[in-house]
């Protein structure tokens, strides 16, 4: 009988726990999952040169590397190599956050999972990345992506930058900052499509390359 009483208990308890599990999980379904993930930043000065940058962030910063510490302080090279004080070397500045502001999803692009890759690949030399943070940018977002039936892929503006303000010093001769917010879909939707802008890379130049996922 003890054992029986034990067994009931056990399972109740396990019965509990789960229940707790998926309220967690409900709980999380919200604007908790969107993240402002992995914008890297890369310097390209035209000779080496001592850099500040500072993020005015609206949202919380939750990982950075290196760490940043009222700003990042670097000497950049032009080959965008960058070395801290501690002599240690990077090849981009990383940071990612939960935002404030929300992103507009009411233009973009209405792509199948199965076409991201090369869609990615076109939309990307389209707005200025060069192969290498191209494969960067898509070696991250599309295993998260290709598996979808369909992906809403928008590539943000103001609504991006006004909430992520960089200030790098000495100020640069041309930034260019890609950050896409996108949602899996099951079907196809109607969307405005988008206009994507070409970049010209001048002097000291600073890209920077991000997104997020948005859930429902």
């Amino acid at each position: 009988m003890k054992r029986i009483i034990a067994l009931i208990l056990a399972a109740m308890l396990v019965l509990s726990m789960t229940g707790c599990r998926k309220e967690v999980e409900f709980e999380s379904s919200g604007t908790e999952f969107v993240v402002d993930a992995k914008p890297v930043i890369y310097l390209y000065p035209e000779v080496q040169t001592q850099v500040s940058v500072k993020l005015n962030y609206n949202g919380t910063l939750t990982s950075t590397y290196p760490a940043y510490e009222n700003g990042w302080e670097v000497t950049a090279h032009p080959d965008g190599t960058l070395v801290d004080a501690a002599g240690r070397q990077y090849y981009c500045l990383f940071w990612e956050g939960i935002p404030n502001g929300e992103y507009d999803l009411s233009s973009g692009f209405v792509v199948a999972g199965e076409d991201t890759r090369v869609f990615l690949e076109n939309a990307l030399a389209q707005l200025g990345l060069t192969d290498k943070e191209a494969n960067e940018f898509i070696i991250y977002w599309l295993p998260r992506m290709e598996g979808n039936a369909y992906n809403l892929i928008s590539f943000q503006q103001e609504s991006y930058t006004d909430n992520a303000v960089l200030d790098i010093q000495p100020a640069p001769d041309s930034v260019l900052r890609v950050f896409m917010a996108w949602k899996g879909l099951d079907a196809p939707v109607e969307v405005q499509p988008q206009e994507l802008e070409g970049f010209e890379r001048t002097g000291f130049t600073v890209v920077e390359w991000g997104g997020t996922e948005i859930k429902d």
